[in-house]
């Protein structure tokens, strides 16, 4: 029984470590990007991938009772709305944005297909012919 509670222990608190791992990362991320949407996204990454880890690594430790369940409920809570959040954050950054040219270039859907359809004749000279 004690090595059950070790191993336990152990893989409750390999858990944490990652997830704390995974925080020093997404504050590297955070700083280190200037757009406000790669930032954004290395945020919204390490806290669902963070907080997930952290707290399943919590829930081993404490044993399979109604905190565990409780801990449960917050991870499918937080992976349910940290994304959607992010999202919704993101379509307001691109609405609102006042250089969008600088960040990135808005493409109709008749210019992509036709800067595909002219990758696809250029490779082969039969791209464009029905067998």
């Amino acid at each position: 029984m004690v090595f059950f509670e070790w191993v336990r222990f152990l893989a409750g608190g390999f858990l944490l470590l990652f997830g704390l791992g995974i925080f020093a990362i997404e504050m590297i991320g955070v700083y280190r990007f200037h757009y406000v949407l790669n930032r954004m996204h290395a945020a919204a990454m390490g806290d669902t991938l963070g907080i997930g880890f952290s707290l399943v690594g919590l829930m081993i430790m404490s044993g399979f009772n109604f905190t565990s369940l409780k801990l449960l409920f917050v991870v499918i809570f937080l992976w349910f709305s940290s994304p959607s959040s992010s999202h919704l954050i993101a379509r307001l950054e691109v609405t609102t944005d006042e250089e969008k040219e600088k960040h990135y270039r808005l493409v109709k859907l008749e210019e992509l297909e036709q800067e595909i359809s002219g990758r696809e004749t250029d490779g082969c000279p039969d791209a464009g012919k029905e067998a």
